[in-house]
């Protein structure tokens, strides 16, 4: 049968009348169709009131950088289903949260930076700050709206990115005077844009597994990209029929559970010896979900072994190590394809069950002796507190599977993340490639936000605090009751080393302050605590404040601990 053109013609669909709307307020109906439940930022824009208007309200920090923190914070627990999005003002406002867009954009975490703008016109007018010529290099996309008929079409480009490809910061600047200028617009047929995840073809995939099924040692590596595509549950499943030991990046720490046989922990600059081990042992390992980003805060992986990467970012296959075979996927849809692979070429075959057990069983022995060498400091009974201490009443004081935490950048990360056992995907938000002191804070808020039922918890130097501590009034404020840990302990932890004539001579490295009292000053709960034995019951006490929505600040007088686990020879 054939038909004719007119059959083929569309049907004729009811003229929609336009509504005359600004420039703020067709950003604000977009946001609404896409589900935004907040805006973060500070201290000024026209997209406040706009999203007002909807019933979206805001979160208004006191710095632009803890408001990126929060947004940060917000989609990692999320693993981006959410949308995280943050405006602040143009000039100072751009100007001040760079440094949490350069995290965020380190990090790996799908953030709509909605920065205004100078007024049009105004272009390339020294000194003024345009965020489209300055964030190119801490976003994957970077633009700015110079007609208002553009919006719609923009905010789709936009939030396309924020869903698909490698997750990362995606800005677009606004002007101040096209959000204030009115336009006729018709949003019915605005279109919301889907996630489209990639997926290895079958070939890729059958070459990835056989590499693997003949290794002798092989190693997983599960890097954040496995909690971005929510696939820990295969991971565990292909871990557990390959028979292979899992040490997860900083920035991955939950993706695998840590009480689980076939653990190793993080591979951060501290890590427990089990992974030291069985990564010297390693003749084949696969990066799932992983940049493989070179790092200070990151353990290298040695040049002899064959490495397999699965990433979303074709730039980050092979550009810090040569790899063997990369593939460009979603983690979830690769671990998927290789466990069908896997259990065709192992029909059968019940070697992988011996080599399980062989690792289970090595891997308890590591753990224990390692754990046995390090419980002196875990549970001291020195004054001032070892801040070992603090992170042992710290994991018996709370429930991981009701926790979420974080940590901050420096000796409080060191110190705790290769004791911290995280079984919760996504219930530790780790942190590893740039390290700005101060973030946990913003961390823990946007965690509470996305997660209001469950207790969150950051621990933070006396450094860090003095960064953003003035924010702990935003989580006041916003009824985001969370648990900050400060060790105090007057040092500039560890930074003697790097300049001892200035600490010698001139006293550098020294600190002073009390910061029980910021807290209790800004109207939250504040407690101070020296004496090792009242440690648990001030941190119960703590986490008692909120859980009856109060925030809250324990002050912990400790020591300055020298000792990291993996850098220290004496206790290797």
């Amino acid at each position: 049968m054939s038909f004719g053109a007119a059959e083929y013609e569309p049907p004729l669909r009811a003229a929609v009348p336009k509504t005359r709307l600004k420039g703020a307020q067709i950003v604000a109906a977009i946001l609404k169709q896409e589900g935004l439940k907040q805006i973060i930022g500070f201290p000024n824009s026209e997209l406040f009131d706009a999203l007002a208007e909807l019933d979206i309200p805001p979160i208004i920090t006191r710095t632009p950088r803890v408001a990126v923190n929060i947004a940060e914070g917000y989609a990692r627990v999320t693993s981006g289903r959410e949308l995280a999005a943050v405006t602040v003002q143009y000039g100072p406002g751009a100007e001040s949260a760079f440094g949490g867009i350069a995290q965020a954009f380190n990090d790996r975490s799908p953030i709509l930076f909605l920065p205004t703008g100078y007024p049009r016109g105004h272009e390339a007018v020294t000194p003024n700050f345009e965020a489209r010529r300055n964030f190119r290099n801490v976003t994957k996309w970077c633009e700015a709206a110079t007609r208002i008929q553009d919006l719609p079409q923009l905010m789709h480009s936009a939030l396309s990115r924020v869903r698909n490809g490698a997750p990362s910061p995606v800005l677009l600047e606004l002007p101040v005077d096209l959000l204030a200028e009115m336009e006729d617009v018709d949003l019915t047929d605005y279109l919301r844009p889907r996630r489209s995840l990639p997926q290895a073809g079958a070939e890729e995939i059958r070459e990835l597994v056989d590499i693997l099924l003949t290794a002798r040692n092989p190693l997983i590596l599960a890097g954040q990209g496995v909690l971005s595509s929510q696939a820990s549950a295969e991971l565990v499943a292909f871990a557990e029929l390959l028979g292979a030991p899992v040490a997860t990046t900083p920035n991955g720490k939950s993706a695998f559970p840590e009480n689980h046989p076939l653990s190793l922990g993080t591979a951060g600059r501290a890590r427990p010896a089990t992974v030291d081990h069985f990564l010297a042992r390693a003749d084949v390992v696969l990066a799932i979900g992983s940049s493989l980003t070179r790092s200070h805060y990151i353990l290298p992986i040695p040049a002899d072994k064959t490495l397999l990467q699965v990433t979303l970012g074709e730039a980050d296959l092979g550009k810090d190590y040569p790899i063997a075979q990369g593939v460009i996927s979603d983690a979830r849809a690769a671990l998927s394809q290789m466990h069908e692979r896997a259990l065709e070429a192992l029909v059968g075959d019940e070697r992988l069950l011996a080599r399980r057990a062989t690792v289970e069983r090595d891997i308890r022995r590591i753990r224990s002796a390692f754990l046995q060498r390090w419980m002196p400091l875990l549970t001291a009974d020195s004054v001032p507190i070892s801040p070992y201490r603090v992170v042992w009443e710290l994991m018996q004081a709370i429930d991981p599977g009701r926790t979420i935490v974080t940590h901050d950048a420096g000796n409080p990360r060191d110190q705790f993340t290769p004791f911290y056992q995280a079984t919760t995907p996504g219930f530790y938000l780790g942190w590893g490639k740039t390290t700005q002191l101060g973030n946990g804070l913003g961390f823990a808020m946007g965690a509470k936000l996305a997660k209001p039922d469950m207790t969150v918890v950051n621990i933070m130097g006396e450094a860090a605090f003095g960064m953003v501590g003035i924010d702990f009034e935003t989580a006041i404020r916003c009824n985001l009751p969370i648990l900050t840990v400060v060790l105090r302990n007057h040092v500039l932890g560890g930074y003697a080393a790097s300049m001892p004539v200035a600490t010698r001579k001139y006293g550098a490295n020294r600190m002073s302050g009390e910061y029980a009292p910021i807290a209790r000053a800004l109207g939250g709960h504040g407690e101070c605590v020296s004496d090792p034995t009242e440690l648990r019951p001030a941190l119960l006490r703590c986490l008692g404040e909120v859980r009856g929505g109060r925030a809250t600040l324990l002050e912990v007088v400790t020591h300055e601990e020298s000792r990291l686990a993996g850098l220290s020879p004496e206790m290797r």
